[in-house]
């Protein structure tokens, strides 16, 4: 009988003498991904105002879809009859879904936690559902996707140390329903770290999880409203518990300053939001910081977003342009920001990928984080 093994392989090209970052490879069924990676996300299968071609171009090596949302809008039979998110949404790279744990628990007035599992209401019609572990597992498996997270509970910032023990224990007991529903060997299942803010809580979650035999190990429950000296301590302390010769995955996590500081605590995969949100407000990152492209200043500006991005946005159009878009109200300024925003991550990590083997990150990410 095959497992996981058969399908998925990490293997770790160079570690840094200076710091706990790493440089890998990944093997998925859908291809190899380079490590250390960030993931843009496709929240209803599809990332915000871009074609998949758009996304592809960005070089973009794995997308994250969310499974909580896939369920209710368009429904997990109709895109295993389709063929799974792969033909569905037209990827053929790594997928990843989320458990939807972390979508489910933030319904705090709209839903019950118990221990067969959660019950919630849709809030856009009010609809009643449960998901269980289990439930969770056949959603994922229906999907389709490469790598599937374990449903997990994510307790709030601020919690009492009881709230967060409570949760912590509930995911371990899910985590085993979870592995014991999980049949298909052509998905990785990540078990999810939690603890809250409690470095005891993080210690004894890392031992657990670890225990179960995974392709990778993922680190939930930060970026919930904490202040990030508070987030940079937990990383910092929780990644190297997990184990070395797996990817470990920071969930929800990822302006320019958060992937250099996961990678230098010894994190291999990131993913967030904040590169398309960012862009349909207006902002734009660069190496010198993140712009606001509304801003009188780039009036007459006709130079690229940023000097150093080989982007399609950054080698075809200029901020005076975009800027015109923008305070026009045309969807394209959105779109020009979108493909320059996940394009500066991804590509950011791959030269961060480059200086560890290189084997100069410490003093690389230390002149990043200057200019940031």
């Amino acid at each position: 009988m095959k497992t996981h093994k058969d399908y998925f392989n990490f293997e770790l090209v160079k570690k840094d003498i200076n710091t706990n970052a790493r440089a890998g490879v990944f093997k998925t069924p859908h291809g190899i991904i380079k490590t250390p990676v960030f993931m843009p996300v496709g929240t209803n299968s599809a990332v915000k105002m871009l074609t998949m071609d758009q996304v592809l171009n960005t070089n973009a090596q794995i997308i994250l879809n969310n499974s909580y949302h896939m369920y209710l809008r368009a429904g997990c039979e109709l895109i295993k009859k389709a063929g799974g998110l792969h033909q569905w949404q037209n990827w053929h790279k790594p997928i990843l879904t989320d458990s939807g744990g972390f979508q489910i628990f933030s319904l705090s007035k709209l839903r019950k936690i118990t221990e067969e599992g959660v019950y919630f209401s849709d809030p856009k019609n009010g609809s009643k559902h449960f998901i269980s572990p289990e439930i969770s597992m056949q959603i994922q498996e229906d999907l389709g996707a490469d790598i599937i997270m374990a449903f997990d509970e994510c307790a709030p910032y601020p919690c009492d140390y009881t709230h967060a023990k409570d949760a912590m224990e509930r995911t371990h007991r899910w985590l085993k329903r979870c592995f014991e529903a999980h049949k298909n060997p052509r998905q990785a299942l990540f078990p999810i770290v939690q603890g809250a803010f409690f470095e005891d809580l993080r210690k004894e979650a890392a031992n657990i999880v670890s225990s179960f035999d995974a392709a990778g190990y993922a680190i939930g429950g930060v970026s919930v409203g904490e202040p990030v000296e508070i987030k940079n301590k937990i990383v910092e302390y929780t990644a190297p518990l997990l184990p070395d010769d797996k990817p470990r995955y920071l969930m929800g996590v990822g302006t320019p300053i958060d992937l250099i500081n996961g990678v230098k605590y010894g994190v291999d995969m990131f993913d967030c939001v904040l590169a398309t949100r960012n862009a349909r407000h207006g902002t734009f990152f660069t190496y010198s910081g993140n712009k606001i492209i509304k801003n009188k200043e780039f009036e007459e500006d006709f130079t690229p977003l940023d000097k150093n991005c080989n982007c399609y946005t950054c080698q075809n159009h200029t901020r005076a342009y975009i800027r015109h878009l923008y305070r026009t109200g045309e969807a394209t300024a959105a779109t020009l920001l979108s493909i320059h925003n996940i394009h500066f991550l991804v590509n950011l990590m791959e030269k961060i990928r480059k200086s560890i083997i290189e084997g100069n990150f410490k003093e690389y990410s230390e002149k990043l984080l200057s200019d940031f």
